[in-house]
């Protein structure tokens, strides 16, 4: 008896051998993102994984199998929606249309570099899932030391219904360094409606000089909607009113993510009482992850 148990365990360590090491089964209903040493980015699931070997399905090309030795990195993409043969990503930048704030935010962890035509740098990052702070500045002291306008810009985002209806609220407060000058800006509230793809806000400003505020608020109506997984359509606009004059300001454009990084272009167009001419001015700006959530 005792000899054949012998036997019996032997044969299991040979075919235990044989077979090598164990081979891992993910679960298949994750989707992941593999970026692999030579700059490729693949998306898909893990239908097996070894030391050796990964084996990823995904949608445009079929299975494919990558050597361990070439992924670069390996990170679990969450909120992924399946559209037909395609999965979306999640929209990494759905905090804000060109300039003006929604009511979601960023999520906690996140950080932004933000660009619009060279001159306007901000840096946003996310304290908690409810809270995200910016700096930023038009750099003119590069320019003979010219004075240079700084600003902060806290948010408070409020969840009312997940994914349907949220609240933000926050101010932007600037000055001007290498200048007498006073502390100006403006507090808002915004509410959207809709899904991070997909939503309008409605949002009012009262600017300030000082301790003087404007007697009549900024109203903005803004609108995304996402047309694919890495396309968007966006509107910004607002309602002003000065000195009893009235007017509107229009914008229309998109924003396109490569690689995390959204490019954001449109046309700005004021109407005003007093503007004999139409104008249409171009807006050009960038955002660059430094921590991102949604890799």
């Amino acid at each position: 008896m005792k000899r054949i148990l012998i036997f019996v365990i032997t044969g299991i360590l040979v075919l235990f051998c044989l077979n090598g090491p164990a081979q891992e089964i993910p679960d298949s209903t994750k989707v992941f993102r593999i970026e692999t040493k030579d700059g490729n980015v693949f998306t898909g699931q893990i239908l097996s994984e070894d030391l050796s070997v990964l084996v990823l399905r995904t949608e445009k090309l079929g299975e494919l199998k990558i050597s361990q030795v070439d992924i670069l990195s390996k990170s679990e993409i969450t909120g992924t929606v399946k559209v037909g043969d395609q999965y979306w990503l999640p929209n990494p930048q759905s905090s804000r249309y060109f300039w003006a704030p929604n009511g979601y935010g960023l999520k906690k962890g996140e950080a932004w570099y933000q660009n619009i035509w060279v001159f306007y740098n901000q840096v946003s990052f996310a304290l908690s899932d409810y809270f995200s702070f910016g700096v930023g500045c038009v750099p003119l002291f590069l320019f003979a030391g010219a004075p240079t306008p700084i600003w902060i810009v806290p948010k408070f985002s409020i969840p009312i219904a997940e994914n349907k209806f949220n609240l933000g609220a926050g101010t932007f407060l600037a000055t001007v360094i290498g200048e007498e000058t006073a502390v100006f800006g403006l507090f808002y509230g915004t509410a959207t409606f809709g899904s991070r793809d997909k939503n309008v806000s409605l949002g009012m400003a009262y600017g300030f000089v000082d301790d003087e505020f404007t007697r009549v608020p900024v109203f903005n109506f803004s609108g995304l909607l996402r047309t694919g997984p890495r396309g968007y359509l966006v509107s910004e606009n607002y309602f002003i009113s000065v000195d009893g004059e009235s007017g509107v300001l229009l914008s229309a454009g998109g924003r396109t993510i490569i690689r995390n990084v959204g490019i954001d272009y449109s046309l700005w167009i004021p109407l005003f009482p007093d503007m004999g001419t139409f104008v249409a001015a171009p807006f050009l700006g960038m955002t660059i992850p430094i921590s991102s959530k949604s890799k």
